[in-house]
């Protein structure tokens, strides 16, 4: 019991920081009128990260369009980076307000959110590499070549329609270019101005001759369904940049910008020093997911284990479908549910990083209660049967026999689901949470470079998870040193 009670006293520390001070602070940051954008921030020169004064910033032109809204209505601006397939999960369920990230205003769409008028017209090219330009010169040379493009974006319905194209579809531009680089795909579909940056900074990519026709295309901003009042504002605002034709000049200055970026080194050390920072950030988050995910994780395995070996039927049945439902769906499907659904359906609004860390508390515990349950059994019943002709209750000997002895011989097998979490914890970047994958999302997009960013956040993952394996080992042995006397 001794060793159980620093568990117990750290988990009702952090559920007390979790349930009071987290949300406590979310509601100080939302003092004021505010209006909370949606944007995918690797889209230059529309929206995209730079560092300007040691700062990383989201810069670009529809950040400006964002800047001047938020200034006619008086608001505070609130910038979220979402991967671009889930800004509309994210406007349906409240999440923000609005979504300016170059969007096109299909049909398909409109059925679900409104547009407002459009503020710009695009258009599209074909990228491939260098070597390449001449090879995919016409449109007809695209029929039946493997094409990369952007998930969820108007580019991906135009691949489509290219006569026996086949497509892949990913998350981000940076992917879309490692795609190419690593010859897994031949050319790509991108907005012209976003083409023109990437070639810009590598020198082994090309925009082809090949012209897509009606391929120009309007972007919009979309608000949630029957949301007049805003789409209002909006269309006022854009009329007044269009009087003077500033949406332009927003354009012709984000590239500018974008093209001004130092050519980062291919060298992945100079990219790891240049943005320690970034990963530095991230692994505090990683730590803090993975922490918080195994300790709650913990307690509610726990719970959930000794209701699996309870003698009600109803409390057996409960833990046996938590179980397998949770080991049986994807953590992604979760975290999906915990974040979008749940404010949809309930109006209950947890943070990124609340909803990360649910996603993880539950997911581990069902693991947890398994190995649990493992432990619990494989203790001698007759330790029990002892205990009780002493007089010990249930609950007594369940704390001060069963559950320590458990617990030491399950030790490796939770240490093992820590450092599951802590590479999974990495899903918890699709939402926003700015932990060690989002960061190296995110040099990716500042340096151009699509691989070397990943290898160093695989290093540091290394890293973590081997430093984590030999204190476990260490705090193994020490624990098993009164089993060899």
């Amino acid at each position: 019991m001794k060793a159980l009670k620093p568990w117990l006293a750290c988990t009702l520390s952090m559920l007390m920081l979790f349930f009071m001070i987290v949300p406590l602070a979310s509601a100080s940051e939302g003092s004021g009128k505010k209006i909370i954008v949606g944007l995918s921030a690797d889209f230059a020169p529309y929206e995209f990260r730079k560092n300007i004064d040691g700062e990383d910033q989201i810069v670009g032109s529809d950040v400006e369009i964002a800047k001047r809204i938020a200034a006619d209505m008086g608001a505070q601006l609130e910038i979220q980076d979402i991967p671009f397939d889930s800004l509309l999960p994210a406007l349906d369920s409240g999440r923000i307000d609005m979504i300016i990230s170059g969007m096109t205003p299909t049909a398909e769409r409109r059925k679900n959110v409104d547009f407002s008028d459009s503020y710009y017209i695009s258009r599209q090219v074909i990228m491939t590499r260098a070597e390449d330009k001449d090879k995919y010169a016409t449109l007809d040379s695209l029929k039946g070549v493997s094409i990369g493009v952007q998930k969820g974006s108007i580019q991906e319905g135009i691949a489509k329609d290219i006569e026996g194209a086949k497509l892949t579809s990913v998350d981000r531009i940076s992917d879309i270019v490692l795609q190419l680089q690593s010859g897994r795909v031949d050319a790509a579909v991108m907005e012209g101005p976003v083409a023109e940056g990437q070639v810009a900074n590598s020198s082994d990519l090309a925009i082809t001759a090949a012209t897509i026709p009606d391929s120009d295309t309007e972007m919009a901003i979309a608000v949630e369904k029957g949301n007049t009042e805003l789409l209002s504002q909006i269309n006022g605002t854009l009329a007044e940049l269009k009087k003077t034709d500033e949406v332009s000049k927003f354009v012709q200055d984000a590239t500018a910008l974008n093209s001004d970026e130092q050519k980062a080194s291919s060298n992945i050390f100079n990219i790891f020093w240049d943005y320690r920072h970034y990963y530095a950030k991230g692994v505090q988050y990683t730590l803090l997911l993975s922490a918080l995910g195994v300790l709650f994780g913990f307690v509610i395995g726990l719970i959930v284990a000794l209701m699996r070996l309870s003698n009600v039927g109803i409390l057996r049945w409960i833990a046996m479908t938590y179980i397998e439902i949770l080991r049986g769906t994807p953590m992604l499907v979760q975290l999906l549910i915990i974040h979008y659904g749940i404010a949809q359906t309930f109006h209950i609004e947890f943070s990124v990083l609340q909803s990360g860390i649910i996603t993880l508390s539950i997911n581990s515990s069902a693991y947890l209660a398994e190995i649990f349950r493992a432990g619990i059994q494989g203790v001698d019943r007759g330790q029990s049967e002892a205990a009780r002709s002493l007089g010990m209750s249930y609950g007594a000997t369940l704390r001060h026999i069963i559950i320590p002895q458990a617990v030491k011989s399950v030790l490796p097998a939770i240490g093992n689901e820590f450092i599951v979490i802590i590479k999974e914890s990495s899903i918890v970047s699709f939402i926003g949470v700015a932990d060690l994958m989002f960061q190296a999302q995110a040099v990716r997009s500042i340096t151009y470079s699509a691989l070397n960013p990943l290898l160093i956040a695989a290093a540091i993952y290394f890293v973590m998870t081997f430093v984590l394996s030999k204190l476990l080992g260490i705090l193994e042995r020490r624990w098993s040193v009164s089993d060899r006397r």
